[in-house]
């Protein structure tokens, strides 16, 4: 199966411009994937990301574009091809992102729908990418908004020790499935050198939408984040970025907590995507963080947002 990937690929890549070109293929009839390659590479860092969608959007949707008439408004919400751009001229080092979408368009229905062998495809799913793009020596980025965090959380029970070429995991607004369960190998993994976790919630528990709660007491992301911290049992340092924006972090700086307090009741589900929020996971903790950018600031990547759509 893997050649026959491999020779689709080589026969029918997916090029869309001059900065970066794209390897779209299905991986085991349910899973969509889009790789974003940039058009050449230096000798520096290499870093393959795997931004796990949210529940209902498109990898179209995710990658974004400049709103025309008649567009759908999720064009306009996450501009992950945007910040990448970015990232990518921020840092000089070499970013591949890999979006990840089934054909459920979510990840906890995904699972549920694999739960005998969601191990397995995961793992086949890691493997292929690998050798796809003929990586050897690379850091490997988790990356999720939404509903993609039930993919990073079946990547930690599929591996149970996260493997050392994990470098960052991500959740923005994407750790509803947290549970104690995942303590251990978080924790493990977190006192290797140059390992990044980073959580960006908002209070989500005060928000109502057509008059009902949005989620429930302890099922929305700003419950979880807060038991995550307690569960981690590092001493806090926090800092207030702004009125409602609270920055914690633990003593080495490595794992990070961005929380809203929300005193407007407002819904800031994408915002915190869309406000630099990819950004902002990618570099923290780099020479390059907070460079020409500010998280949950106005846009720093809109020069790179175009009219392309992928299809």
């Amino acid at each position: 199966m893997l050649r026959t990937i491999l020779l689709i690929l080589l026969l029918n890549p997916c090029v869309s411009s001059a900065q970066a070109h794209y390897i779209d293929f299905t991986f085991r009839k349910d899973i969509h994937i889009v790789i974003d390659v940039p058009s050449s590479f230096n000798y520096k860092k290499t870093n393959l990301v795997l931004f796990a969608l949210p529940n209902g959007n498109t990898i179209e949707q995710t990658m974004g574009k400049l709103l025309q008439p008649g567009d759908d408004w999720h064009f306009d919400i996450q501009h992950i091809k945007a910040q990448t751009a970015f990232i990518r001229k921020q840092s000089y080092q070499n970013y591949i992102v890999a979006y990840l979408e089934n054909n459920f368009k979510s990840w906890p229905r995904w699972k549920q729908e694999h739960a005998q062998n969601f191990n397995e495809e995961i793992r086949g799913l890691i493997d292929t990418l690998q050798q796809i793009l003929h990586l050897k020596k690379h850091d490997l980025h988790l990356s999720s908004h939404s509903g993609g965090g039930s993919f990073i959380f079946g990547f930690l029970k599929t591996y149970e020790t996260v493997p050392a070429f994990v470098t960052r995991i991500t959740f923005i607004d994407s750790n509803y499935g947290f549970d104690s369960t995942y303590t251990e190998s978080l924790s493990q993994w977190a006192k290797k050198q140059n390992h990044y976790l980073t959580v960006f919630a908002y209070n989500d528990s005060v928000v109502q939408y057509n008059g009902k709660p949005l989620v429930s007491a302890k099922g929305g992301t700003w419950y979880k984040s807060h038991e995550m911290m307690k569960e981690l049992k590092y001493g806090w340092r926090q800092k207030k970025l702004s009125d409602s924006l609270s920055h914690y972090k633990n003593a080495a700086a490595n794992i990070n907590f961005f929380l809203i307090n929300n005193p407007s009741h407002a819904i800031l589900h994408t915002f915190q995507v869309e406000k630099n929020g990819f950004i902002h996971s990618e570099l923290i903790g780099t020479q390059w963080e907070n460079k020409n950018y500010t998280y949950f600031k106005e846009r720093a990547y809109s020069e790179f947002i175009s009219s392309e759509k992928l299809k």
